[in-house]
C-alpha cells in the first residue's frame, strides 16, 4: 500500500479588524517556550481547537460555541486558558464572551513549521 504525503492544508489568515478589545494576559513572543507550546498541544482536544482555528476560521476570532464541542463550559474554559497561557492563542473579552484566534505570526517566528504540523495532523474519528 502506498501513501502520498502532500503539503499541509493552507492556513487561513484573516485581517485583524480595527478597534479590538485589548488581549487577555499572554506570554510575549520572546517568552514562548517550545516545551510549553508542545505540552499544551499534546491534548487532542486543544490540538483540534487550534487546527480548526487555522483551517476553518470564518472571522478574525471565535467564541467557544463556534467550535461545536460537546463539553461542559468549565472544561472548555480550562482548555482555552491553557492555549492562551502557552502563547498559542490570543483571547479578547467581548462583553460576556471570550473569543480566540491563533497567534500565527508569533508562532511562525519562534517555531517555523510547527503550525504546518498542526494542520497536517488528522484527528481520530469519534
Amino acid at each position: 500500500m502506498s501513501s502520498t504525503v502532500g503539503p499541509p492544508p493552507a492556513i487561513k489568515v484573516l485581517p485583524e479588524p480595527a478597534a479590538l478589545p485589548e488581549p487577555l494576559p499572554e506570554p510575549a513572543v520572546e517568552d514562548l517556550r517550545l516545551e510549553t507550546v508542545l505540552g499544551a498541544l499534546s491534548d487532542p482536544l486543544r490540538l483540534l481547537i487550534v487546527r480548526k482555528l487555522l483551517l476553518e476560521s470564518e472571522q478574525f476570532d471565535h467564541p467557544c460555541g463556534w467550535f461545536g464541542i460537546d463539553r461542559p463550559k468549565s472544561s472548555l474554559t480550562h482548555h482555552f486558558k491553557a492555549l492562551r497561557e502557552a502563547g498559542i492563542t490570543r483571547q479578547r473579552q467581548y462583553g460576556l464572551e471570550r473569543r480566540s484566534h491563533v497567534r500565527i505570526a508569533d508562532l511562525n517566528a519562534r517555531f517555523p513549521g510547527l503550525l504546518d504540523l498542526v494542520t497536517a495532523w488528522t484527528p481520530d474519528a469519534p
